[in-house]
């Protein structure tokens, strides 16, 4: 049901991705299979010991800024979310994918 909705609204908006900022248990609501937009998903990472890891509470955090920035913003092209840059977060090019983008700091 609420995959049928999402894409009722990407379909009328001309949409053609999904800025996913859920956490992994409401984003199991949806059906990505049937989704029909491409799903990038930001990832949030701190470096701790050298190492990029995630820290929930960062994590959550950081998507509400990403989602605030977006909407602030005015952004509907996703490349655009590349330039999110607050609390000291960053695009890491090097830990990213297609579809999962990570934002590290």
């Amino acid at each position: 049901m609420i995959t049928n909705q999402l894409n009722e609204e990407l379909t009328k908006n001309g949409q053609q991705s999904l800025i996913n900022l859920a956490s992994n248990e409401y984003f199991s609501a949806i059906d990505p299979k049937k989704l029909k937009a491409r799903i990038i998903t930001p990832v949030f990472k701190e470096y701790r010991d050298g190492k990029p890891r995630i820290v929930s509470l960062f994590a959550k955090r950081a998507r509400g800024l990403m989602s605030r920035f977006i909407i602030q913003n005015n952004i509907t092209d996703p490349e655009e979310i590349k330039a999110f840059d607050l609390e000291g977060y960053y695009f890491n090019n090097q830990l990213s994918n297609e579809n999962e983008w990570v934002f590290s700091r």
